[in-house]
């Protein structure tokens, strides 16, 4: 009877030792699995505004560049970057990016900064912007009393006002119109709705160039117009996640470089996405080059293009153009990028 009680008691002990040591066993493992799980690079998840023309982004999902970066990127598509940079207000998408134009209007409300450049101030690229007109405007001069065509919430009404200023021609001589965007453009044209229409990216130009009773007129490199570029976010969202944001830039600069270097493979995603023609992409590809950055050359063409919207109306309250730059999360990541203010 006591040989059997020492063996219940054993055995009661072994079981005990068992239970505490497998204890011991699964708060280390769990100890170690939340240090590895806490190595790991937090995700960062953005909406992000695209058109069907912009390889950059997609070239960063596709390739991993987003990825490598911590960035679970969701691309929404809209008509123009114009009307990217107005989903920014409803909240549809956390970054944005356009011409100076639409960039401005939106810092200009409050709320807003401009975390990036992305170049294109050059003449190559205000090349590739043609004005296509109909057959019976032969001169600059023919254009007075014209129906012209813009898009709305971009640059063009700007660039109108340069290029006919030089011609002696006020807008006031003639009638502006306002499109959703190109295609829309493109349809008035041929319809005979509008008159001229200024308009980017050789798959729409190709369309024009096939078009009877329509030729082109001139470029935007003809007149004193350089469309500076920007990416824009809400303030809320860059205090919240600085380091995500500088990482989304790393990401973006890393695939703009990609994209310049393996044109072929940027034509073949490019078909396979939006079914743009892959010649298309091949020419519009070294035109529009993203250099991510912040120079003095982009700070000037937002303040010229900022003293154009005062001047006229269009952004009713002055501001501080420098207080809406937000240049940290890029200094953070890409230092050499940012040459201005030094």
């Amino acid at each position: 009877m006591k040989k059997s009680w020492y063996g219940s008691a054993f055995l009661l002990l072994s079981i005990s030792l068992v239970v505490i040591l497998s204890g011991c066993s699964s708060k280390g493992d769990a100890a170690a699995s939340g240090e590895a799980a806490g190595n790991q690079p937090k995700t960062l998840k953005i909406k992000i505004a695209d058109t069907n023309t912009n390889p950059v982004f997609r070239v960063a999902a596709d390739k991993g560049f987003f990825k490598k970066h911590g960035i679970d990127a969701e691309i929404i598509t809209f008509a123009s970057p114009a009307e990217g940079v107005n989903a920014l207000f409803i909240k549809q998408v956390d970054v944005a990016y356009g011409a100076d134009f639409p960039v401005l209007n939106a810092v200009s409300k409050g709320g807003y900064s401009i975390i990036a450049s992305a170049g294109q101030a050059t003449d190559q690229a205000a090349a590739a912007w043609k004005l296509y007109v109909r057959d019976d405007i032969q001169s600059a001069a023919d254009l007075k009393g014209k129906n012209l065509s813009f898009i709305r919430g971009t640059f063009i009404p700007y660039l109108w006002d340069e290029y006919l200023k030089e011609q002696g021609i006020a807008l006031s001589d003639v009638t502006l119109t306002g499109q959703g965007g190109f295609d829309e453009a493109f349809i008035a044209l041929k319809q005979g709705d509008i008159d001229a229409a200024w308009v980017i990216g050789s798959a729409l130009v190709d369309k024009l160039a096939a078009l009877q009773g329509v030729h082109e007129l001139s470029d935007m490199s003809k007149t004193p117009v350089r469309l500076g570029m920007g990416l824009v976010s809400g303030d809320e969202f860059v205090k919240a996640n600085p380091k995500g944001i500088g990482e989304f830039l790393a990401a973006v600069d890393e695939a703009s470089a990609y994209a310049q270097a393996h044109p072929d493979e940027v034509a073949d995603l490019m078909y396979a996405e939006v079914k743009q023609p892959k010649e298309n992409t091949l020419k519009d590809l070294p035109l529009n080059p993203w250099i991510i950055g912040f120079t003095p050359a982009a700070y000037d063409s937002l303040a010229g293009q900022k003293k154009y919207m005062i001047d006229a109306g269009i952004i009713e309250k002055d501001f501080d153009l420098e207080s809406t730059l937000n240049l940290e999360p890029l200094k953070q990541v890409l230092p050499d990028t940012v040459t201005y203010g030094k």
